[in-house]
């Protein structure tokens, strides 16, 4: 029943850092190495529309960001236009419509904390052209625009720059992205966006205290815009006790986020992470802890995509209605992209 229910519902993922791993290898290998590894996946998973982020890493950053950027933009394109009969990039939601009705995955570009544009502002436009349609512009620590959820003790806000970001972004058609956003930051973009916002990676903080996931008000705030929160999987942003990383825990985190946002602005946001790390990271190397856990920790039975009706089993064995499980797997996620990307 869960697997049919699972592969009915339309499976929306909108975070999965699998770009970096591909743009890791030579160019000529990015199509067939996307169609070996990561294809697979999905198919099994049943994800029928993938959030793909561009996100730099801090060994370009600041002189290579753009280059990077535009290098993974350029990823995505060719990983799509070797795999036509499978995936679609997507700069609308016409396009997510046509693509799911052909049985293709759909994929969306967002952009991560925008290092390449800095405070160039009016680069928007052209990374806009390119294909990206949603964007955060925020990691871990301070930017031109805003700060990361890392230097929450600031209190500070978003910069002229990044409130100039928040306008052009929705002049765009571009969805906003609070995930990785200092609190500070998520309370004034709430106060001052005009169309929905979307928090593609994060939990609910009244369950686990990390300053990465969102609070009850600001789960409130995202769904008063009209946007969605996308529950993160990551296992030290669901528990603090090593013995939380369960799915039901994942579950506990759903349910918390549908009773305060509401059944109609949850959605998934995995972040799947350890097969990405170890593919970038060297067996040479130990790479620096910056959140305070491993992000290599899983829960079982969801390391990858594949594991994604595991959630769909665990929120039936909830009892949680047919209807609100095929919101929270992607209904609620295909709706905002369709209305928002026109």
């Amino acid at each position: 029943m869960s697997t049919e229910l699972h592969h009915r519902a339309v499976v929306a993922d909108t975070h999965n850092d699998l770009l970096m791993a591909v743009t890791a290898r030579p160019p000529h290998r990015w199509a067939s190495f996307f169609r070996e590894r990561w294809l697979p996946q999905l198919r099994d998973g049943g994800v029928d529309l993938q959030v793909l982020p561009v996100f730099i890493d801090d060994q370009f950053r600041p002189e290579g960001a753009l280059r990077e950027t535009l290098r993974m933009i350029e990823c995505a394109h060719v990983l799509a236009e070797g795999n036509a009969s499978e995936v679609s990039i997507c700069l609308t939601g016409d396009d997510i419509d046509r693509t799911l009705a052909s049985g293709r995955i759909a994929l969306v570009l967002a952009l991560e904390s925008a290092p390449g544009i800095d405070a160039n502002v009016e680069l928007l436009p052209t990374l806009y052209r390119l294909g990206i349609r949603i964007a955060s512009i925020a990691h871990r620590g301070r930017t031109p625009l805003a700060d990361g959820s890392g230097e929450d003790a600031t209190g500070s806000r978003l910069t002229a720059a990044g409130v100039q970001a928040l306008q052009e972004m929705e002049r765009l058609g571009m969805i906003f992205d609070v995930s990785h956003l200092g609190a500070s930051g998520v309370a004034h973009v709430l106060e001052l966006a005009t169309r929905p916002v979307i928090a593609t990676h994060s939990s609910a903080r009244a369950l686990r205290d990390h300053h990465r996931n969102l609070t009850d008000d600001q789960l409130r705030g995202v769904a008063a815009t009209g946007g969605v929160v996308c529950v993160n999987f990551l296992p030290g942003f669901l528990s603090q006790d090593p013995a939380g990383y369960t799915v039901g825990k994942l579950a506990d985190h759903i349910e918390h986020i549908v009773g305060v946002a509401g059944i109609d602005h949850v959605g998934l946001g995995p972040d799947f992470m350890r097969e990405v790390t170890e593919d970038l990271t060297p067996p040479c190397c130990e790479e620096e802890d910056t959140m305070g856990f491993d992000i290599k920790a899983i829960l079982p039975g969801l390391d990858g995509p594949r594991g994604l009706p595991l959630v769909t089993r665990t929120l039936l064995d909830r009892g949680l209605p047919e209807d609100h499980i095929v919101k929270i797997l992607g209904a609620n996620v295909h709706r905002l992209l369709r209305d928002q990307l026109r």
